[in-house]
């Protein structure tokens, strides 16, 4: 199975949801059916096959030249942008279980930040967050392996294993003196892409965390649920969802647009395009709706978001997405093994770039840290290592924006977005309902 995907450094981070997974970095999956084994630059392949040969032949112990292979194209992937990297065999089959959104391990999304393994969040009712495990945490060692140097792949694959085992890692937090271990019990994580419930006046509230296969499926069920409920507007939650497959991002989009709205398109590197529209109708499609979003909206929740505002079918509430705005194409080779490489770039309906940038909201609502409250950097797509670049925005003479720092946990009651959208909802149906003046 081949895919296309949209799965996150002065500072380097790539959403992972450790479930553990990979799948929330990238956007959509497509087939490709030839590989042509091009050989440019065969010049350069001459120095690799002479390094290759002088290591087997004179390094102090044994190894086996698929590790050196795969060792060599590591590198050439970790030379690209940061969203490009090589999968063993193992990792891609791991992959391919991701997208179904149920994976084995801690349930956390990791980064890398200031060159160490880093907690972004745990994922709620997981092994990771009943243990304390906090967003900011960094992660010296996973059982007594530092991770200095670990990729993100390496680490995920230490953390996975069978349900019931465990796995040590050890964490540093800020405030803490000395590190502390963690002995977790590792379980069948199944994130629930979809979950919905009925709020004041009327008002519907869905939360995505994820763009899973299934996840417009879901959707679909708890919009029936709503509608039940006699709902008169929806606050679509996308925010801290790190993204997933195209497919569904555009799935879903098209619940909320009129059937033939262009959602999203992408161009490669030859300037080629493809156009992706929403399908079919659907009664929620003219629901007054609010979406949330926030630096932790990535890539196809960007897609959404981004569609949903260029057609004016929604209100965006909350501050800049994380800006990823690039297509990654998942290609195996001959092994089973495979390249998740960078292959275009996407653009919202009205041909606009988002990344780096991000999407605005209409209305900017930043969430507050109280005295006494801990936060975390927010990080995003311009603050990776080798990020694609978008125009003339990213300039060197460009001053640095202030750090935005954001908490680490909010309980609804304190929820300033979410009230926001409520107040706005409600305010909305008021104006609707205020007779004409005579």
């Amino acid at each position: 199975m081949t895919g296309k995907m949209t799965r996150k450094k002065i500072i380097l981070i790539v959403f992972l949801i450790l479930a553990v997974a990979s799948a929330g970095i990238f956007v959509g999956r497509w087939t490709i059916n030839a590989i042509g084994a091009e050989v440019e630059g065969y010049e350069e392949l001459k120095v690799f096959s002479e390094a290759l040969s002088l290591v087997r032949k004179n390094y102090v112990e044994d190894v086996k030249p698929r590790d050196l292979v795969y060792g060599a194209v590591k590198g050439m992937l970790a030379s690209l942008d940061p969203h490009s990297a090589f999968m063993t065999p193992e990792q891609y089959k791991e992959m391919q279980v991701d997208t179904r959104g149920e994976f084995g391990g801690l349930g956390i999304q990791i980064g890398i930040k200031d060159g160490m393994l880093t907690v972004i969040a745990p994922i709620e009712d997981t092994p990771a967050y009943k243990a304390g495990i906090k967003a900011g945490d960094k992660i010296i060692k996973i059982n007594k392996e530092f991770t200095k140097d670990m990729s993100l792949h390496d680490a995920v694959s230490k953390m996975r294993g069978a349900p019931s085992t465990s796995v040590k890692i050890t964490i540093i937090r800020e405030g803490w003196k000395e590190t502390k271990d963690f002995v977790i019990v590792r379980e069948i994580i199944k994130v629930k892409s979809v979950r919905s419930k009925l709020l004041e006046d009327g008002v519907g509230y869905i939360k995505i965390n994820q763009f899973q296969e299934q996840t417009a499926s879901d959707l679909s069920d708890n919009v029936e649920t709503l509608m039940k409920e006699n709902i008169s507007s929806i606050v679509l939650d996308l925010r801290n969802n790190p993204g997933g497959l195209l497919n569904s991002a555009v799935d879903v989009s098209s619940q909320f647009l009129p059937q033939g709205k262009l959602v999203v398109f992408i161009r490669d590197k030859k300037g080629e395009k493809v156009e992706y529209k929403s399908k079919n109708n659907s009664a929620i499609s003219i629901v007054p709706m609010v979406v949330l979003v926030n630096q932790g909206s990535a890539s196809a929740s960007e897609i959404v978001a981004g569609a949903l505002k260029d057609w004016n079918r929604a209100v965006i509430i909350g501050t800049q997405t994380f800006g990823k705005g690039s297509v990654q194409s998942v290609i195996p080779l001959s092994d089973n093994s495979a390249l998740r490489l960078t292959t275009a770039r996407y653009y919202t309906p009205k041909g606009v770039s988002i990344q780096t940038t991000g999407i605005t909201p209409d209305i900017v609502v930043k969430p507050e840290v109280k005295d006494g409250e801990k936060g975390h950097a927010a990080i995003r797509e311009k603050d990776l290592e080798r990020h694609l670049k978008n125009g003339e925005e990213e300039t060197e003479d460009k001053p640095s924006e202030p750090e935005e720092v954001v908490p680490l946990e909010v309980e609804e009651k304190d929820d300033i977005q979410l009230q926001r959208a409520i107040d706005l909802l409600k305010t909305w149906k008021i104006f609707k309902e205020l007779p004409k003046a005579s």
